[in-house]
């Protein structure tokens, strides 16, 4: 039997109240989730469930699934709170639910996203057979309100001269280099949604988060410095540590996309991060600071050129929506240390409080 999928009830009550001006657009309608039990959609759901028995909203929620009967063992604990309909398939190619959905969100990303493959054919493909399924599932139920996570990948390498990258910046990855599929898919993503410009469709361009389920074994590498921090590992930096990223806590998130599902402007993009900047190094010896892990190891040679920056500019989250970014990094690099903690030794068989 998997091991039930848990997000922090501080967190979820944080969201719950922090979202209180959106629930009741919520009250008795259909949401309809791709990429549901991933990072973002763990949270997502985690919160909905919470929202759903709080606030007494009768929501439904459809979740496509490669693996819908494994996943619904994972998720069982939430369908007490809120009522659950799995499908099976994939963002390409799932069956339409019998009652149309409301609200789409559109959160699936490819596999390989995550796990570091560079099968660029198979990641573009996925993307574009997706982005199209779903917006013609969104145009079937008479014009859902759709949300469509994008990335920050779509700038490519904007420049040092960019301490903030907003979403007017015009650069983009290489087309002629493999590698860059991954933002290149990102960008044809938004391209079929201002194509598709009579349905209303939001774009969330996602940067770097920090959170519970951050996997610690991908390619993230604030969840890699946590891995060898909880090792008892020297946490090792294997470029020169001069990059400069921000990350925003998953909690703040979760607040972020239902915002920008009910309230963004249609026809529009959002930057979806932190704005407090910090180069890989400086993440690197907070975690350590933190952790009480003394060793910390750099192992790229300093170059140089200036250090590559990706850090949004999220003024336009403001402007339109009132977002903010809610938790330090400090304490979103704590939430998430504490909760892998947590998990380890429930793993173990010894139960913390």
């Amino acid at each position: 039997m998997p091991r039930p999928v848990t997000v922090p009830l501080v967190d979820l009550a944080q969201i719950v109240e922090r979202c209180a001006p959106l629930w009741q657009q919520l009250a008795g309608r259909h949401l309809l989730i791709t990429g549901g039990t991933g990072f973002f959609g763990t949270w997502i759901l985690s919160a909905l469930a919470a929202a759903n028995a709080a606030c007494k909203l009768g929501l439904q929620v459809s979740i496509v699934s490669r693996t819908p009967a494994q996943q619904r063992a994972r998720l069982q604990h939430l369908e007490k709170e809120m009522a659950c309909n799995w499908i099976a398939g994939t963002a390409g190619d799932f069956a339409c639910p019998h009652q149309p959905p409301d609200f789409i969100l559109h959160l699936a990303t490819a596999t390989s996203a995550y796990t570091g493959e560079t099968d660029a054919h198979r990641m573009l493909v996925e993307k574009l057979m997706g982005i199209r399924h779903v917006l013609e599932v969104a145009r079937r139920s008479g014009g859902a309100r759709l949300l469509v996570t994008s990335s920050g990948a779509v700038y490519g390498r904007p420049g040092a001269h960019l301490e903030q990258i907003p979403e007017t910046c015009c650069t983009a990855p290489d087309p002629m280099n493999a590698a860059s599929a991954y933002g290149n898919g990102k960008r044809l993503v938004e391209q079929f949604c201002a194509a598709n410009a009579d349905l209303p469709i939001v774009v969330a361009r996602c940067f770097s988060f920090l959170g519970p389920h951050l996997p610690v074994d991908a390619r993230f590498a604030a969840g890699n410095f946590i891995r060898d921090a909880m090792a008892g590992e020297p946490i090792t930096v294997h470029g020169d540590g001069r990059a400069i990223r921000s990350y925003l806590y998953a909690g703040d998130l979760v607040v972020w996309l239902l915002t920008l599902l009910l309230q963004g402007k249609p026809g529009t993009a959002y930057n979806v991060g932190s704005d407090e900047a910090v180069t890989i190094a400086e993440l690197a010896t907070r975690i350590a600071a933190l952790t009480g892990q003394a060793e910390l190891r750099i192992l790229g040679t300093p170059g140089n050129g200036p250090a590559e920056c990706y850090v949004p500019s999220i003024d336009r989250a403001r402007e339109h929506c009132g977002l903010r970014v809610y938790t330090d990094l400090d304490e979103a690099i704590w939430r998430t240390l504490e909760w892998h903690l947590r998990q380890r030794k429930t793993r173990f068989g010894i139960v913390t409080p």
